[in-house]
């Protein structure tokens, strides 16, 4: 097993850059970019045409101007060097410097961690420790009344994008309700509150609706893959063997069949843990809430290449740290699982 991860790890780093230089050159060949996003900024904000473009139509700014600001932003450089630059700042855990709001990108991320740490910790927990136990019990009251209705609610929820129920959510409940607020982290007076109790109490009225973006679909798909994993096992031969032999049906179920289900929910763990960094950038555009998901929307239209490639690069290492995390919780699961053998 040991040679195994050994050699998971040996393969992280070929894929981390085949993925950074993937991203890197699709930002530097897609069309626009910094210099042409604040060459129309300077257009819109302008007293008329006349503020950025001559009479025949062509740019006020000259060619060295041009150059200058191409220079200024790293994008007179070759890809492969201007890639080989940026992969050198990022072994010394630079990020660079936004091209939009000139911060640099590591703070930027920092700002925003804690609501998508929050965001993602209450789903990644709610949604196993949830979905887990309503699917055992599902598979154990397959065809019963309460089987076939949250079997319904279920299909629906996954059926319907997180994005979709977000805007239904607030349409009903925020606008017409007034039950919950239009969107945001916290209210604008969560400072003044005084004791922890007010505090927590508006942070988790402005959670819930966001809160069910979240779960509707990966707690659909953990609930039925428990449910399906479990009836499989628990049609098997050695289930039957066991309650033959005089073993309870629930005690064969706890101590047999619901070890070998945990399987598949074992290897979807460690690819949670991107929730605990992205989440969903489209509910954080809905919701306005200003995490990590909302500024890689925002980086990308306005093509911050920095914080794209910053946050890219964050998400690349913990997708394959969550590989390796998956594997191990498959090993732990299923004790047949001889890695490297």
């Amino acid at each position: 097993m040991l040679s195994y991860f050994l050699h998971r790890m040996a393969l992280v780093i070929p894929t981390f850059l085949g993925i950074t230089v993937l991203i890197f050159a699709i930002t530097r060949l897609v069309p626009g970019g910094p210099v042409e996003r604040m060459l129309a900024n300077m257009q819109f904000q302008g007293d008329g045409a006349s503020a950025m473009t001559t009479a025949g139509g062509s740019s006020a700014l000259s060619d060295d101007q041009l150059a200058q600001l191409n220079a200024f932003y790293g994008l007179d450089k070759p890809v492969h060097q201007a890639y080989w630059d940026w992969l050198s700042k990022l072994v010394q855990l630079d990020l660079g410097e936004s091209t939009r709001y000139y911060e640099p990108v590591t703070e930027m991320i920092a700002e925003r961690l804690p609501v998508s740490l929050f965001y993602g910790g209450m789903t990644f927990f709610i949604s196993y420790f949830i979905s887990i136990p309503l699917g055992y019990y599902k598979a154990v009251k397959h065809g019963s009344a309460f089987d076939s209705g949250s079997s319904i609610l279920i299909f629906i929820g996954y059926a319907l994008p997180g994005y979709v129920v977000g805007v239904l959510l607030i349409t009903l409940f925020s606008y017409h309700l007034e039950w919950f607020p239009m969107g945001g982290f916290v209210g604008d007076d969560f400072e003044d509150y005084e004791t922890f109790a007010e505090k927590a109490s508006d942070l988790l009225w402005h959670a819930i609706l966001p809160l069910i973006c979240y779960l509707i679909g990966d707690f659909a798909t953990l609930t039925m893959t428990m449910k399906n994993n479990l009836m499989e096992n628990l049609s098997s031969d050695y289930i039957r063997t066991a309650i033959a032999k005089g073993l309870p049906f629930r005690t064969a179920v706890r101590r047999h069949a619901l070890r070998n289900s945990l399987i598949p929910i074992a290897s979807h763990f460690g690819n949670s843990l991107l929730f605990f960094m992205t989440g969903s950038f489209l509910i954080e555009v809905i919701f306005n809430i200003d995490g990590i998901g909302l500024l890689g929307y925002e980086s990308i239209m306005q093509r911050d290449y920095p914080v794209v490639m910053g946050i890219v690069a964050i998400n690349a290492a913990m997708l394959m740290v969550g590989n390796i995390l998956s594997d191990i919780c498959v090993a732990l699961a299923d004790p047949r699982v001889r890695f490297g053998a």
